[in-house]
């Protein structure tokens, strides 16, 4: 057989008739057409409006969480007086080795050097970032920032 438009048919099962209701008892949906006796729910359009109130009463007694919460992750923090004490002078400082030496979790993206405590060494930090306070001592020390 060729197909065309007026050869498509839908798949077999695919397909179901409406159940007819209101016609009379001997449909077997006849006098309260399949909706039982009274109520609200027996009455035309009175099953849409309960859906909206059960999600109100929803909404109404869910916690009201304050604040807000970002998604972006922070960095990690170290301080510089940690920097002194972990490395010796000219070594090169990046993510990696900073993980390698267990100073900032494995599951860090990014780490940001915080001013706390001397720096005298001079440390060349790449890929890294740092507060204000932390720049001016790496510079004062004598360190590079790339």
């Amino acid at each position: 057989m060729k197909l065309a438009i007026h050869t498509i048919k839908s798949t077999r099962g695919s397909k179901h008739a409406h159940k007819q209701v209101g016609r009379g008892n001997a449909s077997g949906h006849g006098n309260y057409s399949g909706k039982g006796n009274k109520g609200q729910r027996s009455r035309s359009g009175g099953r849409s409006g309960l859906k909206v109130m059960s999600f109100k009463r929803l909404m109404q007694s869910a916690p009201k969480l304050r604040g807000f919460k970002s998604l972006s992750k922070k960095p990690a923090e170290i301080y510089t007086g940690n920097l002194d004490k972990m490395f010796s002078e000219g070594e090169v400082i990046n993510l990696a080795i900073l993980k390698e030496k267990n100073l900032i979790p494995n599951t860090a993206k990014t780490v940001k050097v915080v001013l706390s405590g001397e720096i005298k060494k001079k440390l060349v930090f790449e890929g890294i970032k740092y507060t204000a306070g932390a720049k001016a001592a790496i510079e004062k020390a004598g360190g590079e920032i790339k």
